[in-house]
């Protein structure tokens, strides 16, 4: 990140001032641009902003700030499935708690606060994913392949358990394959994706 002193006006960054909250705006550039592992969409960094403004606004009135708290106050304040009834009950906790809820709602931010913070203000940017995109691909099929195993198998499990199914020892073969439809050649699509595709058409 840049260091300047002619940022432009950010309400990120002012709201992170004001309820001091130190470290938050370099965990929210982490996170979008996935420097300690999977990136974080802009929603769910805006998601995570507000809770810490919550939480800092209840820890400042002396009230329980614990993740469950924070996270039930903050349900019902802003989920559109809330009843009002509901939500407006847990207004009155807060407020008489000391918590001033219009403030605090106020100081809420959108995701689009976020980007222009993150690329405006901290001058952050997203690193360029195609380096590695195959095995990034590849770890998400694996990862699919795996969980589709296990619940093939535990399906399976269940039939026989239920009488539904033979009592056998069976052996479960979760493979996916590609097949060229110019020369025929069968891959395992792993196979076929680190190899760059088939190569019956080189020379």
């Amino acid at each position: 990140m840049t260091d300047t002193s002619s940022r432009p006006n950010s309400k990120v960054a002012r709201v992170i001032e004001a309820y001091d909250l130190a470290g938050l705006g370099a965990q929210l550039e982490r996170q979008w641009t996935g420097a300690d592992g999977d990136r974080t969409s802009l929603r769910d960094l805006a998601d995570v902003f507000n809770r810490r403004v919550l939480e800092a606004a209840m820890r400042d009135a002396g009230s329980s700030a614990v993740e469950s708290d924070v996270a039930s106050a903050y349900a019902a304040l802003t989920d559109e499935e809330t009843g009002s009834a509901d939500r407006m009950r847990k207004r009155r906790d807060l407020e008489q708690a000391g918590i001033d809820v219009d403030a605090v709602l106020d100081d809420f931010v959108t995701h689009q606060a976020v980007h222009t913070y993150l690329t405006s203000y901290r001058e952050a940017e997203l690193p360029d994913r195609s380096e590695g995109r195959v095995d990034r691909k590849l770890e998400t099929l694996e990862r699919l392949q795996g969980r589709t195993a296990a619940v093939t198998e535990s399906t399976v499990e269940s039939l026989v358990e239920a009488g539904e199914l033979t009592d056998h020892d069976y052996e479960l073969l979760i493979d996916v394959r590609a097949i060229c439809p110019d020369c025929g050649s069968d891959y395992a699509v792993s196979d076929l994706l680190r190899s760059g595709g088939c190569d019956c058409g080189e020379p």
